[in-house]
Formats: structure tokens, sequence, C-alpha cells
């Protein structure tokens, strides 16, 4: 099918870049796929300018955060220079926290700056704090705990495990003889094994923390390492946590346990800043281009906007963020009265459990009700190359006929998913599959991003791959545009998943902390 709506900016461009255009693959003559493709391909793309403001300057967006404050009108000075109608929505309060210094040094036996830093929603300290290191070791009773916990007071507390190796496993695949590779996995697996009963037989990870703190612990240092060369999760402190809880590579992290279990006396220093500002709103931020002929059926395009903040949260989700945003500045220029209503919405909260898309699917039924598609993006970088239908019969049909008016140099990556399942959790488009709403993930290559930058102190704006950025943000466009422009409805009838698997279930929406 040829779609044929399309505004004089759309005609003009065709008319100017059409010799350039000649060299795609084009398999319609459908103007505006073509006018998407110069605009989001070639020289009109902002994804650059974009991806370097967003994660160099304003960086981290924690929910609660001055950051994400921040990014929120970030977006919303963007739509409104590109002519885009866009409004915030507050969709409940977050426990406010903003990140100051954190500096850590080993004193004794020997002077080094360790590579760490607090976990978010941590306490700091009153100015610099100095003390010994002692390796927590594990128990065999809760009473045995119990009877080592003086040891503590006054004394930062190594509580992760030390990791055997912080080398990659594809460095040790490819160098490694297999009987060293092979030693070293069950090193690794015996270290994890013991580490974990000892945890649990001190009473769990839970009850182990708040006892350390109670015991006058000066801080809690943690490592949990990612499995790739220098990169590392960093999540958040445990809730109404009252003193320090860092992070520290998998290098310093090592280092400073093997220190303290070998009865070398490692002392540490530490300075971190930190402001807990009370419960505070958080909002959505929700673009709209209404619809010509259908303003209340929609076509929704996605991101979460919120990020952890051991990095500057590039892949997760900065680029699905500037992807979606590129993808409604092309629409903008080349396709300003859509059919169907297309909605971008940069969901907060979705690192809390994606309480911010939840939060608009309850209150906007009409939304859910009128879906067409919802495209949501959050894995990464790379290129789009995986969707699945989420077990919706008849998506791969509207699909099929979506992809036949969309150049091969961006579709020949990606494959569809037909009839397939649904995902039982995953990212922001469950808050509209759960309704029954017709929601699809548009995924990229996920162990390289789960590996080296999901929720690390390395996910920033170096790690993005741009060209691929310019594909997927393309290709949203042009989905969005040919999904508005279908004749029929994308039908939800649901795939019969077979005895003991129901269908995902929607859990209601939570608006605050409660921390």
């Amino acid at each position: 099918m040829t779609y044929l709506r399309y505004g004089l900016a759309a005609t003009l461009l065709l008319a100017i870049a059409a010799p350039h255009l000649s060299a795609q693959s084009f398999p319609s003559q459908d103007p505006v796929i073509r006018a998407i493709w110069e605009e989001g391909m070639e020289e009109g793309s902002q994804v650059q300018p974009l991806a370097q403001a967003l994660l160099d300057s304003i960086g981290p967006r924690l929910s609660g955060s001055p950051g994400q404050s921040a990014a929120n009108a970030w977006l919303v000075d963007r739509y409104q220079e590109w002519g885009v109608p866009v409004r915030t929505e507050e969709y409940g309060t977050w426990l406010g926290w903003e990140r100051g210094i954190t500096h850590i040094d080993l004193l004794e036996p020997r002077v080094r700056t360790l590579n760490g830093m607090m976990l978010a929603w941590s306490p700091g300290t009153d100015g610099p704090v100095e003390g010994e290191v002692v390796a927590f070791p594990g128990f065999g009773s809760v009473a045995e705990f119990q009877a080592w916990l003086p040891e503590v007071e006054g004394r930062f507390v190594a509580l992760s495990r030390s990791e055997p190796t912080c080398r990659a496993p594809e460095s040790w695949e490819e160098h490694a003889t297999p009987e060293s590779w092979e030693r070293m996995q069950a090193l690794q697996e015996r270290t994890a094994r013991e580490w974990a009963a000892g945890v649990q037989g001190a009473g769990g990870q839970g009850a182990v923390g708040g006892a350390l703190e109670e015991a006058g612990a000066l801080g809690i240092l943690t490592a949990r390492w990612s499995r790739g060369w220098g990169a590392n999760k960093v999540f958040s402190a445990p809730a109404g946590a009252t003193v320090p809880w860092l992070h520290l590579s998998c290098e310093d992290y090592g280092l400073v346990h093997r220190l303290a279990a070998n009865g070398q006396g490692p002392r540490l220093r530490l300075d971190a800043e930190a402001e807990f500002r009370g419960e505070v709103p958080v909002y959505n931020v929700i673009g709209e281009l209404p619809g010509s002929e259908l303003p209340n059926e929609y076509v929704l395009l996605t991101a979460h906007l919120d990020s952890f903040d051991g990095a500057s949260g590039a892949t997760d989700n900065g680029s699905g963020t500037v992807m979606m945003m590129e993808a409604m500045r092309i629409l903008k220029e080349v396709y300003p009265n859509p059919r169907r209503t297309i909605l971008v919405a940069h969901w907060g909260g979705e690192e809390q459990g994606l309480i911010g898309s939840a939060a608009f699917a309850e209150d906007h039924p009409e939304v859910v009700d009128g879906l067409q598609a919802a495209f949501n993006q959050d894995n990464g970088t790379w290129r789009i190359d995986f969707i699945r239908m989420q077990g919706y019969l008849g998506a791969g049909e509207h699909f099929a006929r979506w992809f036949s008016e969309i150049p091969r140099e961006i579709t020949r990556h990606i494959e569809l998913d037909v009839p397939g399942v649904p995902e039982t959790g995953g990212s922001d488009h469950m808050s509209f599959i759960c309704r029954g709403a017709a929601g699809f993930r548009l995924q990229s290559n996920y162990p390289d991003y789960r590996q080296y930058t999901w929720h690390t102190d390395i996910d920033t704006y170096d790690k993005l791959v741009l060209d691929d950025l310019r594909n997927n943000a393309t290709l949203a466009a042009m989905l969005a545009y040919l999904a508005s422009e279908d004749p029929e409805r994308v039908g939800t009838r649901q795939r019969e998943l077979g005895e003991g698997r129901g269908w995902p279930s929607c859990r209601p929406a939570r608006r605050s902390s409660g921390r």
C-alpha cells in the first residue's frame, strides 16, 4: 500500500533531495517515507547534538533528582522549538536526593585513590572520615554473626564477595588454556556459593546490612562486577540506609578485600556529599501531533528518561530518549498532520518498576482503548534487530505491510517474532500489554548491553553508535507514520498461551517512593 498524506514540507524536501534519494532502495514511491529517510539518515539528523547535550551536559537522571528535573525541562524546550505541543504530567512523588562528590582513598598499607562512588540514595558524611576495613567473613548461624558484630564499630565493612578475576570471560576464553579457564570458573562458582551461604547463615543480606549499620560501621563497601572489562553495576542503597553505602570497582574492591582478609591493615578515608530533599513531584513528558481524521486513535512512541546515576545513562535510556525525540522531530517536519494522533512519551520511574508509564496508562484509559500501537525502545545502542509480536494475532500482518514500505537498509537487520508470546517483565510497553493494548519493544542487541552498559559506571556518551541511532530514529518515524495511516486497527486478539501460562497482569501504579 502507498500512503499519500503528507505536508508541504515533505513535498518540498522530496523535490530538493530527489537526485540523492535515488541511491536508496525504496520499495514504493511513498513521498513521506522518502522524506523521512532524507531528514533522518542524511544531513538533517539531530541525534548527535541531542545525545551530547542530554548525556554530557545534563547527565544522570535519577528519579527525584535535580538531573531528572533538568532533563524534563530540556525536553520541553526542544519540543517547543520544533513546534510540537508538549506537556508534563505529574505521576506521583519520589524521594529527592542530590549527589555530591565521593572521594575514597586507601591510606594504608599504601596510598591509592580508589575507583568508587556512593550508591544512590545513600547518606553522605559530615566531612572526611577515616577507618580500618574489615572483610565480612560469612557465618554459619545468626548467633555467630551477632558475636562478631562488635568488631565493625568505627570500621568500614567490605560486604560483597571478592571476585577471583576481573578479566572479562571473553579474554579467558581466547587466551587461557582450557584447564586454566575451567579452574577459574570453578573458583568463581565456589566463591559465589560460599559467600551466599555465609550471608544467608547470618540472617540474609537485608538483615545483615541493617545490623552492620546499627553496630556502628562507618560505611558499607560493595562491588557488583558486570563480567566485562572495567564495567561495574551501580544501583542504590537500601531504603532507609543510615551510613554511606559505597560501590568500588571490581579491581579496587578486590584490592581492599584481599588486604583486609590477609590481615594487612587497610585503612580508608571517605569524603562523601549527598542531600536528601524529601518527597518531590515527578513527571512524564508527553508530546503530541493531533490526528486530523482519527484524533481518538493513537500511535505512541515511548522511552524512559530516568536513569540510575552510576554514569550518564547513555544506553539506558538516553539512546531511546533521543531516538524518540528525533522521530517526533522528523514527523513534525514531514508529516505534521497525521491521520491518527501520534504521541511521544518520555517516562519517569521506569527504574523503580515502570511507575511513570503505569500511572499514565491508569490515568488515560482513552489512550489505552484507542491505541493503534505503542513502540517502545529501552535497551541500548546498536540497530533494532528484533521485534516480538507479543502474542497478538494479526500483528505480524501489519508489520509485514509496514515493512514492505520501509527501505531494506533498515528492515534487513530485523527479525519479527510472529506471533510470539508476551513478555513477563521488561520495559514500559508492558504497562499497555497488560491492559490488552498493542505494545511492541523495538529491541537491539541484548548480551552486549547487559554485560557492559546496563546500569554500569561506563554507560556514557561514547558508547553510542550514532549511525545506528540515526537508523533507529528513522525506523521509529516510519513505523509511526505507517501505523497512523493504516486503514485497519491493529487487532488485540491474544494468542492462547497454554495451560499454566496467563497473560501479564497489571499492578496498580505506585505513586510515591515509600522510602
